[in-house]
């Protein structure tokens, strides 16, 4: 699981500190192993950690949100195609494994519930065929385009085909009517959580793989210049339609994760809401690494859940957080923190430590001017029929006066000055403690 090398920009000190040395085979092998290794300890320790049913529902949402997050990151960050479809294998592959689970239910067949995922992921890979025919014969904006229009499509037929898609209700199942295996009939959130958890490591494990078979080399070749690939021998778009398929298949696959976890599949699993999440999750965690779009999936899934129950704009924050990370990270939280591994490695990181506490406070401020400011435009331009009082981290005060908005955006505004002046120094910290690190490691 060496990421690092894969983020860094060419030529730099990031990549030159990543490359990876010349290793005996064993040792190779116990490095490309042991990830994985303690990614399942990790899955089957959590829920004696976190024992609650709210921590154990929001980590199958996580586990769900990865695979999901992980299929797309081979469509974008891999092959280098930005759509805005994505839902719609995601959606189909929870419909056709709900349908499924009547159909083996109301039959009695023999097939017990883990095996379900699979109808999600021939169904998404059915219609990745479909669609990605038609769509991957051009990249970059068309194919945007394109996805846009299939998922709009898509999502105008699941309102006309109401006995398939079940309308508004959508379609229900019973996870419980199924044949048990080793005697689980898989109605406690606990036992679908190990479900979950498994297929996630199980798919997670196929998508690395394939990042690193000739397929995935060349995926990334065509991401960088289709036209020297074509030059090379290969067809550009059967790459483009292979990677296609691949992403579909196991979109369907948590789209039926997601469909056995609520037992209800329905219109909103197909729609260009659900196909930006996936985007901001990907974006947020890191395209280009394997591991940007699983601490995506990790965060959003987090913030979505605990930012919802602290504020009705939670979206909007959402949307900041997104512009931030593009505007200011662009290889997300992973490459951020990947940036830092060569400096750890070398033992100058503690160098920063200084300049990031110094930066840190009025980092801090900024912030919560901005979320005062925020919070008291929602209440004043839509809620103000509730009455302008409100409160923030306890402290109580009325919206409609003046001195809490002279407040907040003092702080707001302080915070980023006081912000602008320390980030040359944490620019020098940074390159200090690089320089330190080169001649270390040279």
């Amino acid at each position: 699981m060496s990421d690092l090398a894969d983020i860094a920009p060419s030529g730099s000190f990031a990549q030159a500190a990543a490359r990876p040395s010349i290793r005996p085979r064993g040792a190779s092998l116990a490095a490309q192993v042991l990830p994985w290794l303690a990614a399942a300890a990790i899955l089957v320790a959590a829920p004696l950690v976190f024992t609650s049913g709210t921590a154990l529902t929001m980590m199958s949402l996580m586990g769900i949100m990865v695979v999901f997050s992980l299929s797309y990151n081979m469509l974008l960050g891999q092959t280098g195609l930005l759509s805005f479809g994505h839902a719609v294998y995601y959606g189909l592959g929870a419909f056709f494994t709900v349908h499924a689970m009547n159909l083996v239910a109301s039959l009695r067949l023999p097939i017990p519930l883990p095996l379900m995922p699979v109808v999600g992921g021939l169904a998404g890979l059915a219609f990745g065929i479909l669609f990605g025919v038609i769509s991957t014969r051009r990249a970059g904006t068309v194919f945007a385009m394109i996805s846009l229009g299939i998922a709009e499509l898509v999502s105008s037929g699941s309102h006309i085909l109401h006995s398939f898609f079940g309308g508004e209700e959508g379609i229900t199942a019973n996870r419980t009517k199924m044949l048990r295996l080793f005697d689980l009939n898989f109605g406690p959130q606990i036992q679908v959580y190990y479900l979950i958890a498994a297929w996630c490591l199980i798919c997670a494990i196929a998508m690395y793989a394939i990042t690193r078979t000739p397929l995935g080399r060349l995926c990334n070749a065509v991401r960088e210049n289709p036209e020297r690939v074509e030059f090379l021998g290969y067809e550009p778009q059967s790459i483009r339609i292979t990677a296609f398929c691949l992403s579909a298949l196991f979109a369907g696959v948590a789209g039926a994760l997601a469909g056995i976890n609520f037992e209800i599949a329905n219109s909103a699993y197909l729609g260009v809401h659900q196909s930006g999440v996936v985007l901001l999750a990907t974006f947020i965690g890191g395209i280009g690494t394997f591991v940007g779009p699983v601490v995506g999936a990790v965060v959003v899934t987090l913030l979505q859940v605990s930012l919802s129950d602290l504020t009705e704009v939670w979206q909007l924050y959402f949307g900041l957080l997104f512009i931030a990370i593009v505007m200011f990270a662009p290889g997300g939280i992973a490459g951020l923190a990947l940036m830092h591994g060569p400096l750890l490695r070398a033992g100058t990181a503690h160098r920063l430590l200084p300049a990031y506490l110094l930066a840190l406070g009025p980092f801090l401020v900024m912030l919560a001017g901005l979320i005062a400011v925020i919070e008291m435009a929602f209440r004043v331009l839509v809620k103000a029929s509730d009455g302008t009082e409100m409160s923030l981290v306890g402290i109580p005060f009325d919206a409609a006066h003046v001195l809490p908005w002279v407040v907040a955006g003092a702080m707001a505004v302080g915070g980023g000055l006081a912000l602008r002046t320390v980030l040359p120094r944490v620019a020098a910290a940074w390159h200090e403690a690089s320089d330190a690190a080169k001649e270390k490691l040279a």
